[in-house]
């Protein structure tokens, strides 16, 4: 069978892995969950019982979730090196540093924002605190990305790879939370043009939104969600 990743809408990080699945060029299936809706039904916790995005079930029928893992496992099935690098060179390296950083102190950062977002109390000075708090860690962790940026066209290389699939995911965020202007950082806003403006992360965007979408093939079609639930939740 083929893989299936399981991405949320609006803005979800996992966005970027969709992207990943097309510049990999191998067969796949996807399902499209809302995280306001369906990911909060308690069924749902049979495939995630954290309740987030991304989830990913492998070709053998096992549910794999954190996007670290289901990017590695896509790594290991690279045979072309077309997302990753050979194991045991400087690039692997780079690569597996960068995709660290993302998903941890850069994608946290944003926290407190999403917590002043959904908070169900409406007491103005906690939702002022929280945002001070998160956009100070937003600016102060793009800074330090805007230093790691090198010289290639994208993260790693001159092509777009896994570290690029789980920042273009993420990187709107400082959009979506009005933090601050984009072009502050000049390396990461011209990275992020350029990831913007590739078919994959057009393709990828699109099917988020639910609009119609046409990508290389590799994807063989949506599943409901009901359907993976039914067959490959614990």
């Amino acid at each position: 069978m083929e893989p299936i990743l399981l991405y949320g809408f609006p803005s979800g990080s996992s966005m970027g892995l969709v992207a990943a699945l097309e510049w990999l060029g191998k067969p796949y299936r996807l399902c499209r969950v809302d995280m306001f809706g369906e990911m909060r039904e308690p069924s749902y916790r049979r495939i995630n019982a954290r309740v987030e995005t991304p989830a990913f079930v492998t070709d053998e029928g096992r549910v794999l979730t954190e996007t670290m893992a289901i990017a590695l496992w896509l790594a290991a099935r690279d045979s072309h090196n077309r997302i990753s690098f050979d194991p045991m060179t400087p690039e692997a390296d780079r690569l597996h540093q960068i995709m660290a950083f993302l998903n941890t102190g850069f994608t946290g950062a944003f926290s407190p924002l999403w917590a002043a977002l959904e908070m169900e109390t409406d007491d103005p000075a906690e939702k002022a605190l929280l945002r001070r708090i998160g956009s100070e860690a937003v600016i102060e962790r793009h800074d330090r990305l805007e230093e790691m940026i090198g010289e290639t066209e994208f993260l790693v290389a001159d092509h777009p790879t896994l570290a690029d699939a789980v920042l273009v995911g993420v990187a709107r965020w400082l959009d979506f939370h009005e933090v601050t202007r984009p072009d502050r950082w000049r390396k990461l806003a011209a990275l992020r043009g350029r990831l913007e403006r590739d078919p994959a992360v057009i393709y990828a965007t699109a099917l988020e939104k639910g609009e119609p979408a046409v990508g290389t093939g590799s994807c063989r079609g949506h599943l409901p969600l009901a359907e993976v639930i039914q067959r490959f939740g614990t």
